[in-house]
């Protein structure tokens, strides 16, 4: 009984949600004119976006002060737009309107239409839109941009050169976590503790003066005699630890938006596996079991966390890591990449509802898929202070760069921001604003202008994601800045998305330590509403945050620049059906939300309809009418459309629901469901 009463609240939490988030759209929006004159601006449909710059059109109504009847029609838009990738909107700064089209109509004795057609001729309403449409304060729902756009992707954001060759690709039948240290393992004195710490690595591992080595994480202790294991589960803890652990428990609990790591932690005891290379760790617990997939010859792994698959008709199995596909003959090894549009059929057809459609994003030619392409080439973006906003970069000794290949670039090898030199200057990335300056150690302004040859970094170099970091515009006082997806190792290559470039950069290694990208380790996989996030069991009372020894000798936390750390990150989740509003959850997700790094950056600014009209390429203006039917507007009233007509309107209506539902899956993750019952208590 108090599972159907689970499902029954579950399912009322949806519906509300929906309904808020309907309510939150409140079109059409109403723009009062000067003469009196009262303008009704449906909702917008994008047509294409490039940059800051959006271009879209949208159906109004306009009614003169002595008119009942309305004249409908349609104007296009060229908008300059701010995106908020944090919390799924995209804001309109500036628009300018290039054309307005009316409505056919016959009744050429209607004041208002004439009037119009006089305002249109004299550029008066156009004017009225390009001032009033700012000062309404829009906000558009970034997933209905997605599903309204048909964009091409330009060739700039396209990602070439990929490594896809596989990591070390370790099965296990009992619950196991991969402990990933990158190369061999570097110990440093910590006098807070009175233990060497293994710096390498954003796991607590330590070695005690016993020389053994340990390894916390969930509440569990873990000892062996080399960093590399074998480590086995410590029951008895001694004080020495319990203070260490104190202290990072400390750390992950002033995280915001994590629960307590206490409560959080797993109950159950894991094997530790330790690597000191790129690996993968797939598992099942127990023995693999099998469920097939309805409507394709594909079984799924049922007792596993990981997207493993089997093919029925050839018996081989597949796996996906980080976007990419791997194909074997057999669970413990021999992993060959397979492309996205080279899967078996049935990858395809996976329903969505189902278990598994969350590996839809990664599979060519569906839906999500051209969802994922699409999210990947939008812009978050800010305004950058050209006096106030600053940067502070400092190297490992004197600075010392190394050739980018295939370009007349140079880059920092001993440094933990990004710094490139090219032809006597030098630029800086730091959390996505360019700095330049005439030397290497600065000082440092607002960058107004990148060498174009950053678009010629290949992604053999560490440095490979600041070319996703873009110079939009410039004004005296700001510079309009934004980053792809791409500066956060998240890349289109080819029909998908994937984590990672999959090479593995040396990290530097002399007084400090300073460590570069990473592909493999995480089980990284792609949610259609979040994005990027950490795979099975990498909950943050795994990691170190916000811990720094020797001065900057260790970050802590995600290893490397904060940049690459994971846009989000959730513990122990169990995902089902994102697209059939089925999810469930094993435990509290534990979410830490970094998709915008420009927030809280000092010297940065950033910022269902009650009637569904809607409007064409060709400008033709239509509603849905309260039998679910369209209307098209013809000769000064509402007409149905032909078969052809209302083919097109309902598939244009199913992307407007599909954005719905990935909406309220990004808000519902969020936490946003309560933030939004808070408010009305």
């Amino acid at each position: 009984m108090k599972r159907y009463r689970r499902i029954i609240t579950l399912a009322g939490c949806f519906l509300l949600l929906a309904g808020i988030i309907r309510a939150q759209e409140q079109w059409p929006k109403s723009l009062p004119l000067r003469d009196g004159s009262l303008v009704k601006i449906y909702e917008l449909q994008p047509e294409s976006i490039q940059g800051n710059v959006l271009k879209a059109r949208a159906a109004f109504s306009f009614s003169g002060k002595d008119e009942k009847d309305p004249v409908f029609g349609t104007f296009w838009m060229v908008a300059h737009v701010e995106t908020d990738r944090d919390n799924r909107m995209v804001h309109i700064d500036s628009v300018k309107v290039p054309n307005i089209k009316l409505a056919p109509q016959s009744d050429l004795v209607n004041v208002s239409y004439n009037y119009l057609r006089a305002k249109i001729e004299a550029d008066y309403l156009k004017m009225e839109l390009e001032t009033g449409i700012p000062a309404l304060n829009l906000d558009l729902p970034l997933d209905a941009l997605l599903a309204s756009l048909n964009m091409n992707t330009e060739e700039k954001h396209l990602s070439k050169g990929l490594n896809t060759n596989p990591p070390d690709i370790i099965y296990q039948s009992r619950p196991s976590l991969l402990v990933v240290i990158d190369g061999e393992p570097m110990t440093q004195y910590n006098k807070n503790w009175g233990v060497d710490v293994v710096i390498n690595t954003p796991f607590t591992m330590i070695k005690d003066n016993d020389g053994h080595f340990y390894v916390y994480g969930a509440n569990h202790w873990y000892e062996a005699p080399s960093a590399t294991g074998p480590y086995a589960y410590l029951r008895v803890i001694p004080s020495k630890l319990k203070n260490i652990q104190h202290q990072v428990d400390s750390a992950i609990n002033a995280e915001p938006g994590y629960v307590d790591a206490g409560a959080a932690a797993d109950t159950l005891v894991s094997s530790i596996i330790v690597s000191t290379k790129p690996a993968e760790l797939i598992q099942s617990d127990g023995a693999a079991s099998f469920a097939p997939i309805p409507g394709t010859d594909l079984e799924y792994v049922i007792n596993s966390h990981n997207d493993i698959f089997r093919v029925t008709s050839s018996g081989q199995y597949y796996v996906l890591l980080s976007g990419r596909w791997y194909r074997s003959d057999k669970l413990e090894g021999n992993w060959q990449y397979v492309p996205a549009d080279a899967l078996p059929a049935g990858f395809a057809k996976i329903p969505e509802g189902s278990p598994k459609d969350k590996v839809l994003a990664s599979v060519a030619g569906t839906p999500a898929a051209r969802e994922a392409v699409l999210d990947a080439q939008i812009p978050q973006t800010a305004r950058v202070d050209r006096k106030n906003a600053q940067v502070n970069v400092t190297y490992d000794g004197t600075p010392q760069f190394e050739d980018i290949p295939g370009t007349h670039l140079q880059y920092a090898v001993n440094s933990p921001t990004p710094v490139i030199g090219f032809q006597g200057k030098y630029y800086a990335i730091d959390n996505g604003v360019w700095f330049e300056a005439g030397n290497p150690t600065g000082p440092w302004q607002v960058c107004i202008a990148r060498p174009e040859e950053v678009d010629l970094i290949p992604p053999t170099c560490p440095v490979y994601p600041v070319k996703y970091v873009y110079i939009y515009d410039v004004s005296p006082d700001w510079v309009y800045m934004g980053y792809t997806p791409g500066y956060l190792n998240a890349f289109i290559f080819g029909p998908t998305v994937v984590y990672g470039t999959g090479y593995y950069y040396h990290p530097w290694r002399r007084h400090f330590y300073y460590a570069r990208p990473w592909t493999w380790g995480f089980n990284m996989w792609y949610d259609p509403s979040a994005g990027w996030t950490l795979g099975f069991g990498y909950g943050p009372d795994w990691f170190n945050w916000n811990v720094v020894w020797g001065g900057s000798f260790w970050f802590g936390g995600w290893w490397g620049p904060v940049v690459y750390r994971p846009p989000y990150m959730t513990g122990n989740l169990v995902h089902r059906g994102m697209y059939g509003r089925n999810s469930y959850f094993a435990r509290e997700w534990l979410f830490r939300s970094e998709n915008n790094i420009y927030r809280n950056r000092p010297g940065v600014l950033r910022r269902e309809p009650a009637e569904r009209v809607t409007t064409d390429r060709e400008g033709n203006v239509y509603r849905r009418n309260a039998q679910g039917s369209w209307d098209e507007r013809r000769d000064a009233t509402w007409k149905p459309v032909n078969n052809a007509q209302r083919q097109n309107l309902d598939r244009q209506e199913q992307l407007h629901d599909r954005a719905l539902v990935r909406s309220q899956s990004f808000q519902w993750a969020r936490g946003g469901f309560r933030n939004f019952l808070s408010k009305r208590r």
